[in-house]
């Protein structure tokens, strides 16, 4: 038996990059699938048929993790079609880059309401129910910018910093319950997110990582994977980095 056979995960911002390897992995490991997406409908679609082809459970639901009406109706909808939801991974994000001086309070609010109020949002709506039933995962994924801080990202540094103080304060409201929160802190990841990065820019992020590479999409999911499994009962309140030694 798959070690996830039976429970059912929510992964936000399921339809690309980290979180369409991170619903492929937890659906190889048993699990029924949920996810959200905002705008890609065609992805979110394909990713949808490609886990059902696994032999699983699995649905695509648009909404944006920044309206907490939306996430309300999405996790009441999943629900009532799937069950309890006890894996809950934290994924949406975006960036809006611009030193500081020049980024505008449009750039931050917009960075901070997918981000962090998405965060809130999402875990406020799927952590009752993981009570009820007793057991329960939260991973959420940081940044290493979150841990460093980058140049051109204060607002996106300060939603991943806050994620993980986040992760400490909930893994130690919710420990004797039977539910973990873990987080999850990527290095520079091969994703739209760093497409518009430059080459010479991306060979300087090489050049500083040990391993002289980017991380894949796969390798974060496959870490998710791990603390959201039963091997990984004893750990909580954790920031597992996986950055080709980065940050160290």
């Amino acid at each position: 038996m798959k070690e996830l056979q039976g429970k059912v995960c929510l992964v936000t911002g399921g339809a690309r990059g980290i979180g369409r390897a991170t619903a492929m992995a937890l659906a190889d490991a048993g699990a029924d699938v949920i996810f959200d997406y905002a705008h890609s409908e065609e992805q979110a679609r394909e990713v949808e048929a490609l886990i059902r082809g696994k032999g699983v459970r699995c649905k695509a639901y648009q909404a944006s993790v920044a309206s907490g009406d939306e996430v309300d109706a999405m996790v009441a909808r999943a629900v009532s079609e799937f069950g309890p939801i006890s894996i809950l991974v934290n994924n949406a994000g975006i960036t809006r880059d611009r030193s500081f001086l020049k980024m505008t309070r449009e750039m931050w609010d917009e960075v901070m309401g997918v981000n962090l109020d998405g965060l809130f949002n999402v875990t406020h709506a799927v952590l009752p129910g993981m009570l009820e039933t007793g057991w329960g995962r939260v991973v959420n994924v940081s940044s290493i910018v979150g841990q460093t801080g980058n140049f051109g990202q204060a607002n996106y540094a300060a939603t991943k910093g806050a994620a993980i103080a986040f992760t400490m304060s909930l893994a130690r409201e919710v420990a004797k319950k039977g539910i973990t929160a873990n987080a999850v802190a990527p290095g520079f990841i091969e994703t739209d997110m760093l497409k518009d990065v430059p080459e010479t820019a991306l060979e300087q992020v090489k050049a500083m990582t040990p391993m002289g590479r980017l991380g894949k999409a796969e390798e974060i999911a496959d870490a998710i994977v791990f603390l959201a499994s039963p091997r990984a009962s004893y750990i909580t309140g954790q920031v597992l980095a996986v950055n080709g030694g980065m940050y160290m």
